[in-house]
């Protein structure tokens, strides 16, 4: 038997077997055979070993099990296609006892956000998911939550916001919050979806931070896909969460307190400057949150995720489960000896324009890719932060515009290699033509 080899496979069971000389341990995808000089060292072995737990689920599963595993005081929740299933699942851990939360079925969004308000205000951890029109009914209360530093956390399904009615997957609803105070995190699969809920409340809650937060995932793509998933035991997830505990709390009896009162000219400006700061300072404890949760798990996060740029001549920026096709067609283009690169966005708000423009620093040209239509004649949202960063750090590489995979529309590897085609047209010729494309549309 080889040293570290494993030797056969069980899903979703852990094993610690040893003797004097000898422990066999089952971490997720398979058990492993170590020898260790004596008993005395085993205990140091067994904090070296980071225990997971493989599983199959689908992105609403895999939410709904890091809400399980958050135990949060309070859901409340209204059911909208594509996120259905979240609430769902989560409201029979309920009924099972699984879990100690108070879920409110309420008759709206608006309600649902009006009801984490409520709880967040009091003093609990409260936490919703929605998609689509269902964001657009919170519209009132998102702006609130955020101006009120309640850390409520959101799972968002993504979908195309009506009309013409469309229940698959575009970006239009997070776009449309963007500006709203709440920090927006972006999931490429089910197990970044899962990772990003871990995290959210660690970053919400902080006290430099105090901002509501969203875990943004692919409809339908992402939400209702199988795909394997390492899952972290419950204790410890339990205890990198830990307990919430606000400073200041309606229920504090020692310390009476208003909340939403009038806010005029005297005093409305420094607070949204208060907004804007605990903003800036979100990014901090997101990477200090994240180096917690790889000591955890083994799994790294930052702002966003270089696929194969340190060498690139040219590169795609874009967000959520298209990245896994573009590592795809990446993978591809690279046989060809085409020098192609990605850069993931996986924190849109704070936006992290000094860092992204320095990843982009050494590239020839750029595609950046926008699920949702700013209807403004000059690209999408994530175009425009991607080059006032870039401009703004005196960094100046063609930068082009695509919106695509408005509605749900197919965005495939061959979609995605024309982009990299017209990248290296624009390298070779120095021409660009149009900025503002769309990518996959009839004209």
């Amino acid at each position: 038997m080889c040293k570290g080899m494993p030797i056969w496979r069980n899903r979703n069971e852990i094993i610690l077997l040893f003797d004097e000389i000898h422990v066999i341990y089952h971490v997720g995808v398979g058990v492993f055979w170590r020898p260790v000089s004596s008993k005395a060292n085993l205990n140091k072995l067994k904090g070296e070993i980071k225990m997971s737990i493989r599983e199959r689920l689908s992105g609403n599963e895999a939410a709904a099990t890091a809400m399980k595993q958050i135990n949060p005081d309070v859901v409340a929740a209204f059911p909208i296609t594509p996120s259905t299933e979240i609430p769902q699942y989560f409201s029979s851990f309920v009924s099972n006892g699984t879990v100690d939360t108070e879920f409110v079925a309420v008759e709206s969004e608006h309600s649902a956000m009006s009801a984490c308000i409520g709880a967040e205000a009091a003093g609990a951890r409260a936490m919703t998911a929605t998609s689509s029109n269902g964001l657009s009914l919170m519209w009132e209360m998102i702006y609130i939550a955020s101006s009120l530093r309640l850390p409520i956390v959101m799972s968002l399904v993504n979908r195309a916001v009506s009309g013409p009615l469309n229940i698959h997957n575009d970006h239009s609803d997070a776009m449309g919050v963007r500006d709203s105070g709440w920090i927006q995190l972006f999931s490429e699969n089910n197990q970044e979806a899962y990772d990003n809920l871990i995290m959210a409340h660690r970053i919400a809650e902080n006290k430099d931070v105090l901002l509501p937060l969203m875990v943004c995932q692919d409809g339908f793509i992402t939400s209702h896909s199988i795909e394997n998933i390492e899952l972290i035991e419950d204790e410890k997830v339990k205890e990198f969460v830990g307990q919430y505990k606000p400073e200041h709390y309606l229920l504090n009896d020692k310390e009476p307190m208003a909340i939403g009162p009038l806010d005029l000219q005297a005093y409305l400006f420094e607070h949204k400057r208060q907004q804007a700061e605990a903003m800036k300072n979100a990014k901090k404890v997101i990477l200090e949150v994240a180096k917690d949760f790889e000591k955890m798990t083994g799994r790294k996060y930052g702002f966003f995720e270089e696929y194969k740029l340190e060498d690139a001549e040219i590169a795609i920026v874009c967000m959520n489960s298209t990245a896994g096709t573009t590592k795809y067609t990446i993978d591809k283009l690279r046989e060809k000896g085409i020098k192609a690169g990605l850069l993931k966005i996986r924190v849109f708000r704070p936006f992290p324009a000094e860092e992204v423009a320095k990843a982009l620093s050494n590239l020839k040209a750029i595609a950046v890719l926008d699920k949702a239509d700013s209807l403004n004649a000059a690209g999408g949202a994530l175009f425009e932060d991607v080059v006032s960063g870039m401009y703004v750090n005196n960094i100046h590489v063609p930068t082009v515009s695509y919106v695509y995979g408005i509605g749900g529309r197919d965005t495939k590897s061959d979609d995605i290699e024309k982009v990299y085609n017209d990248l290296s047209k624009i390298v070779k010729t120095g021409n660009i033509d149009n900025p503002y494309r769309y990518l996959g549309v009839r004209d």
